[in-house]
């Protein structure tokens, strides 16, 4: 087994793992997701929604 660990082929899948876990987090779109996003109330403009009176 310390073999294994210390062969060329676990250390490249190690090193490739590694770089590709740091480019995850690097490459992440800077956009909010959509199921996580606040709702924002619509506005109304008819004078009915106001309590306006005609």
């Amino acid at each position: 087994m310390l073999a294994f660990l210390k062969s060329d082929l676990f250390l490249r899948f190690l090193g490739g793992f590694a770089i590709g876990a740091v480019g995850m987090f690097m490459l992440q779109p800077e956009d909010s997701p959509v199921l996580g996003s606040t709702a924002i109330a619509a506005t109304s403009t008819s004078a009915s929604d106001t309590g306006a009176a005609l």
